[in-house]
This record gives C-alpha cells, structure tokens and sequence, in this order.
C-alpha cells in the first residue's frame, strides 16, 4: 500500500457556491478530501492518470459508476461532500477532480 499522500497529487475544484476550504484527512489505510457547497446541486468525483482523459468515479455525490472498485466511495452529509480511498495502491495514483451539475441523470 502507498502511502495515502502519495496518491492524491492534486485536486482542482471550481464550484459555484462553495462555502469553505478543501479539507485533506488521512491515516494509513485511507485519505479523504472533502469540500463544502452551500446551494443544492449534483457533484462527481473523477480520477485523471498522466497521457489519460479523466475517468468518472462516483456520480450524484455516492453512486459508484461500473467498473470502479469499491476502495473509492463517495459521501454527503447536509452540504459537505467527501472522496475517500480506503486501501490505496500505486494504481490510484493521478489527479483527482470534481465537477458540479445540475440535472441527473449524469452521462458522459
């Protein structure tokens, strides 16, 4: 296992109604970045790899898109959204973004 701030190189955010700062939590077995937007919206987490386009994750803040394995998870609790990686490898490694929508269903 990596360590986990190895894996998160860098996270670019552009929200509209953000209400604070970007927080980085991490232990050994997992790191997390959350981030809170004040107004009601739809976000999702991807995961860009050098010479690579960026992959989607997690959509509508929590669900998994098919294929991603389970070591990444998506959470909301009130206005503060969250990325965790539990078990990290050097395959995670690579930038990590999020986006902000309005509509569901997400499509890419």
């Amino acid at each position: 296992m990596l360590s986990p701030s190895y894996l998160l190189a860098v996270i670019f955010i552009s929200i509209q109604g953000s209400c604070g700062q970007i927080v980085k939590t991490q232990s050994p077995d997992y790191i997390s970045v959350s981030l809170c937007i004040s107004q009601a919206t739809y976000l999702a987490w991807f995961q860009q790899k050098p010479q690579q386009p960026p992959k989607c994750l997690i959509y509508q803040a929590s669900t998994w898109q098919s294929g991603i394995p389970d070591r990444f998870s998506g959470s909301i609790s009130g206005n503060e959204y969250k990325l965790t990686i539990t078990g990290g490898t050097e395959d995670d490694e690579g930038r990590y973004y999020c986006l902000q929508y309005d509509t569901t269903p997400y499509t890419q």
